[in-house]
């Protein structure tokens, strides 16, 4: 990962991407990125953003989830100002989810 002059990692939005394959949800064990649940990042030098979504509503996994994007992405960064927001448009469709996650869930390619 390229690091600023600082010896800090560059938080640029690829990069908190690759951190948030390190949030899995909690019942399907896979990472949320691969099942298609980040719709959207955003970063500058005064935050970072993250919008995602749930497989369904109701999801009792909801503030697992929220809390692990907020403590990876704090952790990766070294920042308090990371805003997660739970949101439902587009509703998510297995179609968003990775070759590999739909394989791996048994869903048609």
């Amino acid at each position: 990962m390229a690091e600023q002059g600082t010896g800090e990692p560059e938080v640029t939005r690829a990069s908190v991407i690759e951190q948030l394959k390190n949030v899995n949800d909690p019942e399907l064990m896979m990472n949320i990125v691969d099942l298609g649940l980040v719709y959207r990042v955003e970063v500058d030098d005064e935050k970072v953003e993250v919008d995602f979504t749930l497989t369904y509503p109701g999801c009792p996994a909801s503030e697992h989830i929220r809390r692990e994007i907020v403590t990876t992405l704090e952790d990766f960064t070294g920042r308090d100002d990371v805003a997660v927001k739970l949101v439902w448009e587009p509703q998510w469709r297995p179609d968003f989810m990775s070759e590999e996650a739909r394989v791996s869930l048994g869903y048609p390619i």
